[in-house]
């Protein structure tokens, strides 16, 4: 597929206000499955763009604005060239096809925190619990687990548009049993941890072609595991699906606040915020 993605943030104020630096993570990610072919970022008032790469490689621009305004709006357009497969085949390495299996001390120290559980967050001990119940006996497959958890996930948690800020607490999403596609994922995320294995998540746009050319798209969470011998698998447990077929990633990390498509805010009255409006127009061309 060849994809155009327009991605565009307005913020409304009741009176003039002073902008403060914005943080802006809107640049996918290409890999062998994605080459962008183009791209822009605008702002409006105009700013100054300071392009930088973070910890995970993720590209980062900082706008900085001289101006008091009214309104802002954060324009991102790109291109890319989508080659993942519908139905993707792992290389797993035959010593993690069956399921507790250790890594590599290279590749305990390289994942870092990305193995290991939240244990400061409260209710961890109860979603460790929770994920060791999708372990069906002493040896199992790995990569049959992981689907059963990111497939079986929806059993226990409903799907809900959330407009508030941030990511709710993995414990917080299983008492609730429900959350968006970010609460979802933080919370896959963190029971393959419990797993012992290395997970980290990842914002983009979920590309979905069943939707009309104009509207085939929308921003959206998802996770990624460690698996020696197949790298970073997909799985997106707010569909159940595993493989990057309908997703185009812009960041990964070890939480989902970190990557944030655009985070920042103002100096002024705290009464004069007026509104956000975020629009995602995907085109397939």
């Amino acid at each position: 597929m060849r994809l155009k993605i327009e991605h565009r943030t307005v913020y409304r104020y009741a009176i003039p206000v002073t902008l403060q630096a914005q943080r802006l993570v809107l640049t996918p990610r290409d890999d062998a499955e994605l080459t962008t072919l183009s791209r822009s970022l605008r702002c409006e008032p105009e700013a100054n763009i300071l392009w930088t790469v973070d910890v995970f490689g993720n590209q980062i621009a900082t706008a900085s604005f001289s101006d008091a305004t009214d309104a802002l709006a954060i324009t991102s357009e790109v291109e890319v060239e989508h080659r993942a497969p519908e139905w993707p085949v792992f290389a797993i390495d035959p010593g993690a096809h069956g399921y507790p299996f250790a890594y590599t001390l290279d590749d305990m120290v390289d994942l870092g925190a990305l193995a290991q559980p939240d244990w400061l967050t409260s209710g961890a001990e109860a979603v460790g619990a929770w994920a060791r119940g999708f372990v069906l006996g002493p040896q199992t497959d790995t990569l049959s687990l992981l689907k059963d958890l990111n497939a079986g996930m929806l059993d226990s948690i409903v799907y809900r548009v959330r407009d508030e800020e941030g990511t709710q607490s993995p414990a917080e999403t299983l008492t609730l049993g429900s959350g968006s596609c970010r609460d979802i994922a933080a919370l896959f995320i963190e029971a393959v941890r419990h797993l012992g294995m290395g997970a980290r998540a990842v914002s983009g746009y979920l590309v979905d072609p069943d939707q009309p050319a104009d509207d085939a798209g929308s921003t959206h969470a998802w996770a990624q595991v460690y698996l020696p011998g197949a790298g970073w698998i997909t799985f997106d447990p707010t569909h159940r699906r595993v493989g990057s077929r309908h997703l185009v990633p812009v960041a990964f990390a070890r939480f989902n606040r970190q990557i944030m498509p655009v985070t920042g805010g103002y100096l002024g009255d705290a009464d004069a915020f007026l509104s956000m409006e975020v629009s995602v127009r995907i085109r397939l061309l």
